[in-house]
């Protein structure tokens, strides 16, 4: 018999670590070069809005960069903190809102690649968290921001799965869109994980409410923060030889702003 638990994904950091955990690779180099290309100024300091259990920022702080980070789960910040304390790095992490936040000092760089963006609920927090990533920056700071836009044109991807192994443990999670409200401009997602032990089997059911953006409103947005100038394009690939023009029936995009 299964065991179901209707909870966040997120308040289990240790089972969505091994599922995303191990797939850093590519944002990682992807985000270097990001630095290098586009940022004005020599990048060292780094800072992950709603940073979660800190996958990426584990692998830049290794890499000798100085990181920072917040999110509004307690557990999340906990597991990212402990893991920065487990390889002697300082514990940056804050428990806090992406789109209420002040750094004491600006960062040379920032980055939110997983659409945790669409988490916020209105135009409003969306846009403040935006003035708040452009106070965060230094100038010629980037922010690279990765989310799905709703294409207006071609079909929506609507299921993604993902699944990991570790030892004895074995994860497999399932996302998929249950409903778009065009009117509220809201949609509606499922999510489960399934973790499987050599005597246990028990499942997450959780579900997670995204704002949409189609490529109109996501400009629109932008425009209403002239100190982050959108710069350049990307999709989920992370190839910076290959750069998007967003069209109606883009969907990935990793939008690289630069503060002014």
């Amino acid at each position: 018999m299964t065991d179901t638990i209707q909870a966040s994904i997120y308040d289990f950091p240790q089972y969505y670590e091994l599922l995303f955990g191990s797939d850093w690779r590519a944002e990682f180099h992807f985000l270097q070069a990001c630095f290098e290309q586009h940022a004005t100024r020599k990048v060292r300091s780094l800072f992950e809005p709603a940073a979660g259990t800190g996958r990426l920022l584990l692998q830049f702080a290794k890499a000798g960069y100085k990181v920072g980070g917040n999110d509004l789960n307690e557990k999340a910040v906990a597991y990212c903190n402990e893991r920065l304390r487990k390889h002697n790095f300082p514990a940056n992490v804050t428990v806090g809102d992406m789109a209420a936040f002040e750094l004491k000092r600006p960062v040379d760089a920032a980055f939110n690649t997983i659409n945790t963006f669409r988490h916020l609920p209105t135009e409003e927090t969306a846009e403040a968290h935006l003035h708040c990533m452009a106070s965060a920056l230094a100038p010629g700071g980037i922010y690279a921001l990765g989310l799905h836009l709703l294409p207006t044109k071609g079909p929506h991807d609507e299921e993604e799965s993902w699944s990991a192994r570790r030892g004895h443990v074995q994860v497999n999670s399932r996302m998929w869109s249950k409903k778009i409200d065009k009117r509220r401009r809201m949609e509606d997602l499922g999510m489960t994980l399934d973790i499987w032990m050599p005597t246990k089997h028990f499942q997450i059911e959780d579900e997670m409410h995204y704002r949409t953006y189609t490529a109109m409103q996501m400009s629109d947005l932008l425009s209403r923060v002239p100190e982050l100038e959108h710069i350049a394009t990307y999709d989920f690939a992370y190839d910076l030889k290959q750069p998007v023009t967003i069209g109606p029936s883009t969907q990935d995009v990793v939008l690289i702003l630069r503060r002014s």
